[in-house]
This record gives C-alpha cells, structure tokens and sequence, in this order.
C-alpha cells in the first residue's frame, strides 16, 4: 500500500516540476526513505537517477527555444561534475552516515524553500514580471569565472552527498557570475543537474543496492506527471503556487530534520545500521 501512495507521489513531483520548472525533484528522496522504506543511502543513489533523467527531458523544450549555453554548462558543469563524484565517493565512506547525510539534505531543503519564497516575494515587487524573469544585483568581480566553477564544485559535493539537483543555487551562480540571462541560466541547469546525476551516481555504484524496479516506475510517472504539470501551467498562477510550494518543503525539511535531530548520537547511529524493510526485501528477492 505504502508504494502505491509512493508512485502517486512520484506523479504529484512530476507534476509540480512541470508546473515550477524545478524544485519538485526535492521530494523524491523523502518520498523514497519515508514512504516507500528505502535506505537513505540508496534513495540517494535512485534519487540521482530520477532527477537526472527528468532534468534531462526538461532541457528538451529549453534547447528546442535556444536557452541552453552550452559553453557555461561546460564551463560549470566540469566543475559540479567532479564534485558530485567526489561527494557520492565521500558518502560512501564508513563514517558518513546516512543520518548525517538526511540533515544535510534537510538544510539543503531549508534553503532552497526560503530561495523559493524569496523570488516570490521580488515578482511581487514587480507585478508585470515572471518568475523566470527575477534579477539578481550583479557583483563586481575581476575572476567570475573562477568563483563559478568555485561554487559549481561546492554544488557537486552537495549533489553527491543528498542528492539534490542544486537548481536553486546553480540559477542564481549562471545569472550572477556566468553573467547570462535568466532563461539560458534555467535551461542551462537543467543540463548541469543531468550531468551532475551521472557523475554521482557513478561514485554510488557498486556501493549501494538500487532498486532497479522501483527506479524505473517512479522515474516513468514523474516524467508523466512533468508533462501534466506543464499543460496545467495555462489554468493556475505560478508565482501564488511557488510560494504555497515553497512553504511546503519548508515544512517537510523540518520533518526531516526532526527525523534525524539524534543522527550524532551513538545509540542513533548504531540504529541506523539496522536493515530497513525494503534491505530484508531486496537480499531475499536475491
């Protein structure tokens, strides 16, 4: 029962990336270890696998419209790239535990909704403008390039260690310091976040089981509910959705964090080695 609501969920995120263009794909690692009992450390590595291939049918219709740099995305990209191999190899290690790695993923979470609610309120500012159109102050700076490929392998690290495509932080840093404009920096992301995925989940394979079924299907109906999404987009306001959204994950990285407020305890880290059910499951079915 708990993976039938898992794969109507993976639906729900499938329809909120289409309707908010990223952000939704947050949702699939609490979603996988909270509701469908898989270990963190291989819903992490599942979770890579769906967000990249969802990231990489939305680079599609952006590439189709001209806005995907593929100069930026070679330039950040090889940095994120490395650094997400580099996290996954750093999480494969004894001592990170997938405790560590779930509060970790919460104030990644915490971030990117506080980010999310914050564009909001700065399209309010200016009724006429679109979220996809929402400007950062550029800084001055003599080495942008160096800073950009800085934070692109900061980025990486995060996406190998919890998964997360890093859109919120990688938007802004091509806006910012790559210096193009809002709509390449969007589909230009889409792109890093798909090349980010490969190259952490490279650093996960042979270190975690992945369950191959259960990738598939959930990958399959949020990519059927990305298409969804993105035909409801003509029927409700975006921007009054990003902000309900962003209140949201706010209060699903607070669950999380209250999950694992003990991960650094001794007795919660013995815990954390006991199978799950989905473990017992998946050596019997081998």
């Amino acid at each position: 029962m708990t993976w039938l609501l898992g794969y109507g969920l993976a639906i729900v995120i499938g329809v909120s990336l289409g309707l908010l263009g990223g952000g939704g794909s947050v949702l699939a690692l609490p979603v996988l270890v909270y509701v469908m009992d898989i270990d963190p450390k291989s819903a992490i590595a599942m979770t890579l696998i769906i967000v990249g291939i969802v990231s990489l049918l939305g680079t599609v219709p952006h590439a189709r419209k001209g806005n995907v740099n593929l100069k930026t995305a070679v330039v950040f990209g090889s940095a994120t790239m490395v650094g997400a191999y580099l996290g996954a190899r750093i999480a494969t290690l004894p001592f990170v535990t997938s405790g560590f790695q779930m509060i970790l993923f919460g104030l990644a979470m915490l971030s990117a909704a506080v980010l999310m609610i914050y564009r909001t309120t700065q399209t309010k500012a200016e009724p006429n403008q679109e979220l996809d159109q929402v400007t950062y102050i550029k800084p001055t700076c003599k080495y942008c390039w160096l800073w950009l490929m800085t934070e692109g392998l900061g980025v990486g690290v995060l996406t190998g260690l919890v998964g997360v495509g890093g859109g919120f932080a990688i938007v802004p840093a091509l806006v910012l310091l790559g210096k193009i404009p809002m709509k390449q920096a969007i589909g230009t992301s889409l792109l890093i976040i798909a090349c980010n995925s490969i190259a952490g989940l490279l650093g996960y394979l042979g270190h975690v089981v992945i369950d191959w079924q259960i990738t598939v299907g959930f990958t399959f109906l949020a990519a059927v509910g990305t298409i969804l999404g993105s035909y409801l987009t003509q029927f409700v306001s975006t921007q009054q959705l990003q902000k309900a959204f962003g209140y949201f994950l706010l209060i699903v990285a607070s669950f999380v964090l209250i999950q694992n407020r003990a991960s650094f305890q001794p007795s919660r880290d013995r815990a954390e080695e006991s199978p799950t059910n989905h473990q017992i499951a998946m050596e019997n079915r081998l």
